[in-house]
């Protein structure tokens, strides 16, 4: 191969699936090649609680198919998943831990009564961010069920691939722009990606606040989202009453970006800069270079570039 290592991500959700192989390295990928398809209504329903994939052959078969269109032969594959299989949340906890094991035990005694789901029966994984000022951590946690990711695992498996990482798609929209992101010490993205808002502020390097809500039905630019961008700016500017959001950036579809961003900027009162991942990767002869072609594949590259 001309740029040596080769990864490959997937994004799998309700409507179907995004493939992207990846060369190169995180700060020059090289975009081999993308390749898509439906799912019929009724192949994937996402839930919290109950497994999500209602007709599995169809899956199987859309996942083999759509990888082959890609004419690669790695069979790992790094999987990115819409945030509604699960839950990701910036939380505070007192005091310190003595091992990963009582962080993990403390952690789901303190969420148990807020989920809506069993958290004794969930894979869960956090990351300290920082300690403030009154001692307490903290921590980004994300959390998913037993049964919801295992029969994504098996079934990935059952059609001949390696699900090597699995992680949600706003991990993944962020993962694409790091490079650019770690450049900048005060920074606020808000991305809307597949009906999902995502708010995240990051001060000094380190991530400060997020919202990640569900906006199911929405086009990303009506009352519904902007009402939602107001609330959390509210939230986070009652907590955090000092900060003042001097680099705010976007992550939109192409037919609504202007909009989205000029609704942002009403509401966060700073002109937004759009990232776009025609801006990150280097397409190859098989692969499109244009935005409004590139952007349904966004987390399936960011999912690749784990592995780079």
């Amino acid at each position: 191969m001309l740029f040596g290592k080769q990864s490959i991500g997937v994004e799998i959700n309700p409507s179907g699936v995004a493939f992207a192989a990846l060369s190169g390295n995180g700060v020059s990928p090289h975009l081999e090649s993308v390749s898509s398809a439906s799912f019929p209504a009724g192949t994937i329903r996402v839930s919290l609680r109950e497994p999500n994939i209602l007709d599995s052959q169809r899956f199987v078969d859309t996942l083999k198919a759509t990888h082959n269109l890609l004419l690669k032969n790695t069979m790992r594959l790094n999987v990115t998943l819409p945030d509604t299989v699960g839950r990701v949340m910036l939380l505070d906890m007192e005091g310190r831990f003595k091992s990963r094991s009582e962080a993990l035990d403390m952690i789901r005694w303190k969420l148990k009564k807020n989920l809506p789901f069993d958290v004794s029966d969930t894979h869960l994984d956090y990351q300290q961010i920082t300690t403030r000022e009154n001692g307490d951590m903290a921590l980004l946690v994300a959390l998913v069920s037993k049964q919801v990711i295992a029969q994504y695992e098996e079934l990935i498996l059952s059609a001949g691939f390696t699900p090597a990482m699995i992680d949600f798609n706003s991990f993944n929209l962020h993962r694409i722009f790091d490079s650019r992101l770690e450049q900048l010490d005060e920074v606020t993205v808000i991305s809307f990606y597949d009906s999902i808002l995502c708010i995240t502020v990051f001060s000094n390097g380190l991530l400060k606040f997020q919202r990640i809500k569900d906006l199911s039905g929405s086009l990303g630019v009506d009352s519904r989202v902007f009402m939602e961008i107001n609330s959390s700016l509210i939230v986070f500017r009652d907590r955090f009453p000092e900060h003042v959001m001097k680099t705010v950036t976007c992550i939109a579809p192409p037919d609504v970006a202007n909009h989205f961003c000029n609704m942002v900027e009403e509401a966060v009162g700073v002109e937004p800069l759009l990232l776009e991942v025609k801006s990150v990767v280097i397409p190859g002869n098989d692969a499109p270079a244009d935005q409004e072609s590139l952007f349904p594949y966004t987390t399936a590259i960011g999912a690749a570039m784990r592995s780079l």
